[in-house]
């Protein structure tokens, strides 16, 4: 009687007919003195239990750094000088966010599901507090969106992923120079009519290597011994500068 009540549970439990097959061209990045940036080059396929389906999938990649608190200041003209007028508290804004899509963000997934996952850039944003700080608290969060857009921080790259006979995907995604040490989570959505058939979920380690490790860590664990190192170094460099002009004058 056991056997037979589970064999008929597992046959009420719906089989995922797609699911995803990831790759990365590199799951680690190192952050060196010299670090100019860095492409990911993101790849996959879809396995499959049925037949294709007639309906199309598509496929959205995210890739998001650390999650810390950010303040946001307004500032106005008063009296003839800009000021900080207002200041909102962020709870969590991830410090590097990128979506790539095979088409058009809002086609490919449904508002439902975007609130439901939190895929887009505002939806990845947490901000319960700031209603309480500001009347247009979400004018703080467009703001925020909108440097770190200009900054290559954030990236939305619409019809970026390139998905082959509905089997095989990829995408490339840039990750800029000012790069936070950390797990960057990477999530492969799979969807059809905007709606998610299956989800996918890995991460891209960040770290600090060489030179740029030893410093980052001294001025973290030995933040007197660093201050002293970097006033020895900015004498030196004057010293220097200086001698070089003298030297220049005199010739």
């Amino acid at each position: 009687m056991f056997r037979f009540i589970l064999t008929l549970c597992l046959l009420a439990m719906p089989l995922q007919a797609e699911e995803v097959v990831l790759g990365l061209s590199s799951d680690k990045v190192a952050i060196t003195a010299t670090f100019e940036g860095s492409d990911i080059l993101i790849f996959g396929a879809v396995k499959r239990e049925t037949a294709i389906s007639e309906i199309p999938l598509d496929v959205i990649i995210t890739v998001a750094g650390p999650s810390v608190p950010v303040t946001v200041r307004r500032k106005d003209r008063r009296f003839g000088i800009w000021v900080n007028t207002e200041v909102v508290e962020l709870d969590a804004a991830p410090s590097f966010y990128a979506v790539a899509t095979t088409g058009p963000f809002d086609e490919v997934m449904s508002n439902t599901e975007d609130l439901r996952h939190r895929v887009s850039i505002g939806r990845a944003i947490r901000s319960v507090g700031a209603a309480t700080m500001a009347e247009d608290a979400g004018r703080f969060t467009e703001a925020l969106i909108r440097i770190r857009r200009d900054k290559d921080a954030y990236q939305v790259r619409e019809g970026a992923v390139a998905i082959d006979e509905q089997t095989l995907f990829r995408t490339s995604i840039s990750l800029p120079a000012n790069l936070t040490e950390g797990a960057y989570e990477t999530r492969i959505f799979l969807t059809r009519e905007g709606r998610v058939v299956s989800e996918f979920d890995t991460t891209i380690d960040v770290r600090k290597v060489g030179l740029e490790r030893w410093l980052y860590s001294l001025s973290r664990e030995q933040p007197m011994i660093y201050g002293l190192m970097s006033l020895a170094i900015a004498i030196a460099a004057g010293w220097m500068a200086s001698a070089a002009f003298q030297a220049l004058r005199r010739g």
